[in-house]
């Protein structure tokens, strides 16, 4: 079930859902609002607990709104790409063999089969941050298990249109989103953290706060850092 609450011009979505506790999101690109509440909860109470938020909402709101965003992509030699945060020039080379990707001091270097469209090019780079986030993270959760003092049995990682990350709590896994390898190694580090404390705490509530301030105290500076640099262009679905 669905509904939609307006506070002064700003709409409000709202899913019913079977949890617990209320959940509050304002998403890319425009800065959608969404609540997740319990199934049973009434409407006015969601209502006071959406405008004791405004303030929070209005300020991520004018986040998203001047974000720098990148144009959509096409995969054209010299167009910008960014590994681990720098800034790269695509070098295009079609050949008859296998697709790779490698860099070169400030390139990136894409060799696809002749003939390759776009959206395969796409995936190929995909795959290629997917393979570069896999490589870094079993040494970032081994290095914090013990200080927060959790165990990962799994991690997974995927593309994600709204978050830049999740976990499950129940099985002790949590999921990275594929475009962190565009963003500097620090950040990564910050959302995996980020995941692993909601092993100890599912919410965003004053605790989580206290144990984010206790684990990482510049988590703060991490999360403003993973905004600055321009996101990809995305039609976002919420």
């Amino acid at each position: 079930m669905a509904a939609r609450i307006d506070l002064g011009g700003i709409a409000v979505d709202v899913v019913f859902k079977d949890i617990k506790n209320v959940h509050l999101g304002v998403y890319p690109p425009a800065g959608h609002v969404r609540i997740s509440a319990p199934v049973r909860m009434n409407l006015d109470t969601i209502r006071i607990f959406a405008i004791s938020k405004l303030g929070w909402i209005k300020q991520q709101q004018k986040k998203l709104r001047e974000q720098e965003r990148e144009t959509p992509r096409e995969y054209l030699n010299r167009e910008s790409h960014y590994v681990w945060g720098k800034r790269y020039l695509l070098k295009l080379v079609e050949e008859d063999a296998p697709p790779t990707v490698e860099l070169q001091h400030s390139r990136i270097l894409l060799r696809v089969r002749l003939g390759t469209n776009d959206e395969k090019k796409r995936v190929i780079l995909a795959q290629w941050y997917r393979e570069q986030i896999k490589k870094c993270v079993p040494t970032l959760i081994a290095r914090w298990q013990p200080l927060i003092g959790v165990k990962v049995e799994r991690f997974f990682i995927q593309q994600m249109k709204t978050k830049w990350g999740g976990c499950n709590p129940r099985n002790h896994s949590i999921r990275l989103n594929t475009d962190l390898a565009r963003k500097p190694r620090e950040c990564l580090e910050y959302i995996v953290v980020h995941e692993m404390t909601h092993l100890l705490e599912p919410t965003h509530n004053a605790r989580f706060v206290a144990l984010m301030d206790q684990f990482m105290p510049s988590w703060r500076l991490r999360r403003d850092q993973l905004n600055q640099l321009p996101v990809r262009h995305e039609e976002w679905v919420y």
